[in-house]
């Protein structure tokens, strides 16, 4: 959005092979409200407690036969998406989807040098509201639905920090000892975004994940099992009190949730 900087995070998208499946999990499990699908390949929007966060899409059998699962992936804003996907080419990172239009912007999908899939998109504000800005990342409060943190895991920290410092602009922000799993390093773009770390070694690839808010950690446990999902990781407490999982859900799509006890 015209609101928004070359390096924010302003979009966050689910692929899934059961739209039906994912929809009502994370209804129930986030409390969004997602519309129902139009377009081919199917789309729904995701909204949250403060407005849009994101989009569901499903997987068509093209994709899939091209090697898509479901999983979670995430918008960075540019200022010109083909000079950004020719940089991150030039930087060692890969083209996945060639940049097209669609009426919301132009996009991509690429990967960094370690393999680590995302998006780059100019977005086109509404004609009506030409100052629009993505609510997606809430990086200066609480708001539940919305993405709260943005977190890389990936083979190569040190390169992976200078790939996106000097693309994006983000800089390194701190940084927390985690012993033999190297440092949890903290990224800053005005606000602090997120962070990157050493993928562990049960990770199969380089890969980010998203921590949206929920209200009642341990409410939100029994219903992610409740609901087919499976929790992989926590509650598991991080500096300033909240708690944390990691899961699957019922597709097969890592997610990530923050929230208060």
């Amino acid at each position: 959005m015209a609101g928004n900087s070359h390096g924010d995070w302003i979009w966050y998208e689910v692929m899934t092979s059961n739209p039906q499946g994912a929809r009502a999990f994370y209804e129930k499990i986030v409390g969004w409200k997602i519309s129902p699908d139009q377009g081919e390949p199917e789309y729904a929007m995701i909204e949250a407690s403060e407005g849009m966060v994101g989009g569901m899409l499903t997987l068509t059998k093209d994709m899939t036969d091209h090697g898509a699962r479901p999983c979670w992936l995430g918008y960075i804003a540019v200022d010109d998406v083909d000079k950004t996907v020719k940089a991150i080419v030039n930087r060692g990172g890969k083209e996945l989807m060639p940049a097209r239009d669609i009426p919301q912007g132009r996009f991509a999908m690429v990967a960094d040098p370690q393999g680590a899939p995302f998006y780059v998109m100019k977005p086109v504000p509404p004609a009506d509201n030409p100052e629009a800005k993505s609510m997606a990342f809430a990086g200066d409060r609480p708001m539940q639905g919305h993405c709260a943190w943005n977190e890389l895991a990936t083979s190569d920290p040190a390169a992976a920090l200078h790939f996106y410092t000097t693309l994006f602009g983000w800089v390194k922000d701190g940084e927390m000892d985690m012993g033999e799993g190297g440092k949890y390093e903290s990224l800053r773009h005005r606000l602090v975004i997120g962070a990157l770390m050493r993928k562990p070694p049960q990770m199969p690839a380089s890969f980010w994940t998203f921590y949206f808010r929920v209200c009642g950690i341990d409410a939100t446990v029994e219903r992610v099992r409740a609901s087919g999902g499976q929790v992989m990781m926590g509650p598991h407490e991080v500096p300033g009190g909240d708690w944390i999982i990691v899961g699957t859900d019922p597709q097969g799509a890592t997610f990530a949730l923050v929230g208060s006890k």
